[in-house]
């Protein structure tokens, strides 16, 4: 406190005038300097006025005016008769008033209020900004109270006082003595020049200006706190779905209860020196399975045992079974790695008590993955809906099967923080792996076993207006196996879908009894896909 008077040059400070707290600033801190204080001043209207030696706080409330008269004034050269009274133009004036500040009891937003003369047609706008916390009501009662003020304040008068009026001084309020109120209002002294005499420069006020207007503040609704709880993430390297997608890139699927809003994705060769690679904001729905998924045909509806599914945020509704024909109720389920999945469909949906969903009307192994297809999901697999709430990696071209560092949390937080999810993956861009061959089937002979196959498209295979499905690779080629027991006896590729396994090759061999063909159509990016097999003896 003795720092500020003396650099004030005061020998004391008295707030006496301003309230103990204003607006949550506690006065004494207010004077050390730990806030500014000229947005204070302005905000709630008081002066700080040098006075015997004091430096006073005053509000500016206009409602203890001294009556003086005009007879008992001095004669000063600098004023013309005895008071001199100024109007400013007009046109110097802004018509309208916007402040900026932060909204109080609410996300603290920066907010604007705005206050407007209703007769002012120009487009001048004085634009303040505040580092304070008020509600929206406080700030249109401010912008009214400046809008009103600086209109009056156009206004100014300027007279001397005698040596025998020593008791006024700035920052009191005057009216002249005998005069109508109506046409001659309160003054507040600004400035005083003191010599011989007071040289006096007062403004015009209205005490009404500074009582409080009734407004009624709007409501505020706060959105509430969610800490930054940790995600479950699902990267899902999926074959293609629409054709238009980046046929290299994996999905990711993200969850988390409750959800945290945005999450990002940081990407690094190492565990070190990660870059922010996405930021994804869309809650995909997870779940988990609480009954087994029995191995069923692919091509039929699965009339099984329905499907138990425990989400952890979300809903599933049914679609009719045309619907599923045009793509819909899309979804994969999987061991939670990213190249374990099967796609299926479901058309009804049923929602039973605990918030356990039953899948039934089911189309298994959809999109080629029929051959991914295990005798058994058990209980517990991952249940992931293909909506346009999963994404896809902004994965480069030449970063795939390359294995990667990704920490995936709250984008609200560092990648260091204990929220985030550390894995290291690589994908291999199972969009653009070829589906296994259909119908491969096998003729016994003599003198050979000849097999046969029906070739897949992973693109475009829907028009039915060509004689066949497009080849979808540069060329058409196919790696067929041959196994005894488990044991890789023979592997040929074959331009054709049709290969034939001599007598001759199979002593060569050793092949007796049964063995298993396989066979995967050959792609020049990816190699071999998903493969079919058949039994021959």
């Amino acid at each position: 406190m003795s720092e500020i008077c003396r650099r004030a040059g005061v020998s004391d400070i008295d707030v006496s005038g301003l309230h103990g707290v204003v607006r949550g600033y506690a006065i004494e801190d207010v004077l050390d300097g730990r806030q500014a204080l000229q947005p204070l001043m302005m905000r709630y209207g008081f002066d700080a006025i040098e006075r015997d030696g004091k430096l006073v706080f005053r509000m500016r409330s206009g409602l203890k005016a001294f009556d003086v008269n005009p007879d008992g004034f001095a004669i000063n050269s600098d004023v013309e008769g005895t008071v001199e009274y100024r109007r400013e133009a007009e046109a110097e004036m802004a018509g309208r008033v916007r402040l900026r500040f932060v909204q109080s009891d609410a996300d603290h937003d920066i907010v604007a209020e705005e206050a407007v003369l209703p007769d002012d047609r120009t487009h001048a706008v004085a634009v303040n900004e505040m580092a304070l916390s008020m509600t929206r009501g406080e700030g249109r009662q401010t912008v009214e109270r400046w809008l009103s003020e600086s209109r009056m304040s156009r206004e100014t008068a300027r007279f001397a006082l005698p040596p025998s009026q020593l008791n006024l001084g700035a920052g009191d309020v005057v009216r002249l003595k005998g005069m109508d109120q109506q046409d001659f209002p309160s003054f507040r002294i600004d400035r005083i020049e003191q010599a011989e005499m007071q040289l006096v420069d007062a403004v015009r006020i209205e005490p009404d200006v500074y009582a409080p207007a009734e407004i009624t503040d709007d409501g505020v609704n706060a959105r509430p706190f969610i800490a930054p709880t940790p995600v479950l993430p699902v990267l899902m390297d999926l074959p293609l779905i629409t054709g238009a997608e980046a046929a290299h890139a994996p999905y990711l699927a993200l969850s988390a209860d409750p959800w945290a809003g945005n999450v990002a994705i940081y990407v690094a060769a190492q565990d070190e020196d990660y870059a922010l690679r996405q930021v994804i904001s869309d809650q995909a729905v997870i779940g988990f399975t609480e009954s087994p998924l029995w191995r069923a045909s692919s091509g039929i509806w699965d009339e099984g045992r329905p499907l138990r599914v425990n989400l952890i945020d979300g809903f599933l509704e049914s679609r009719p079974r045309e619907a599923l024909l045009n793509g819909a109720n899309l979804a994969a389920i999987g061991d939670g790695t990213p190249d374990n999945w099967e796609v299926i469909q479901f058309s009804d949906a049923t929602l039973e008590e605990g918030g356990i969903f039953n899948l039934s009307g089911r189309l298994r192994g959809q999109l080629g993955t029929d051959s991914a297809m295990p005798e058994v999901w058990p209980e517990g697999s991952v249940f992931v809906l293909l909506d346009d709430r999963i994404s896809q990696l902004n994965l480069l071209r030449n970063e795939r099967r390359v294995s990667k560092h990704y920490r995936i949390g709250p984008a609200s937080r560092g990648y260091e923080d204990p929220a985030f999810v550390h894995q290291v993956e690589a994908f291999d861009g199972n969009g653009l792996r070829p589906y296994a061959p259909a119908h491969l089937k096998v003729v016994s002979k003599t003198d050979a076993d000849s097999f046969s196959w029906v070739r897949r498209t992973r693109v475009d295979g829907d028009d039915w207006g060509g004689l066949d499905v497009p080849l979808g690779e540069e060329t058409e080629a196919y790696l067929v196996r041959v196994r005894s027991n488990g044991v890789l006896l023979r592997e040929e590729t074959t331009a054709t879908p049709i290969w034939s396994y001599s007598e001759t090759a199979k002593a060569a061999d050793g092949v007796s009894g049964t063995y298993v063909v396989e066979v995967a159509q050959v792609s020049a990016i990816f190699g071999p896909g998903l493969f079919a097999s058949c039994t021959a003896s």
